[in-house]
């Protein structure tokens, strides 16, 4: 069973680490609503098409930006991880 309270604690992390980026806080799932947040910027699409920067470099500044963030070391761990499966996914589908 999944703890809601902890996918939705993430997901406010996450909101935490962005002071312009909303977080749509509906009925569905925290987790999937994080994937989908971590998706999008993964593949830059927050950005300019001319202006967006490769998937392993977006890869590596977002996490730069959690390590270097005052989020708990289990926060940064776990949106680490999220990270990871989300450039997995992408990198499988190309």
């Amino acid at each position: 069973m999944k703890d809601i309270g902890k996918d939705r604690a993430l997901l406010e992390a996450y909101a935490s680490l962005w002071n312009n980026r909303k977080v749509m806080k509906g009925d569905e799932e925290p987790l999937l609503i994080l994937s989908e947040l971590v998706r999008r910027e993964l593949l830059d699409e927050n950005a300019h098409p001319r202006a967006r920067k490769p998937i392993h470099e977006k890869f590596h500044l977002s996490v730069n930006r959690v390590m270097e963030s005052s989020l708990t070391d289990e926060e940064k761990t776990a949106l680490i991880s999220v990270y990871c499966t989300v450039q997995e996914r992408i990198l499988a589908l190309k």
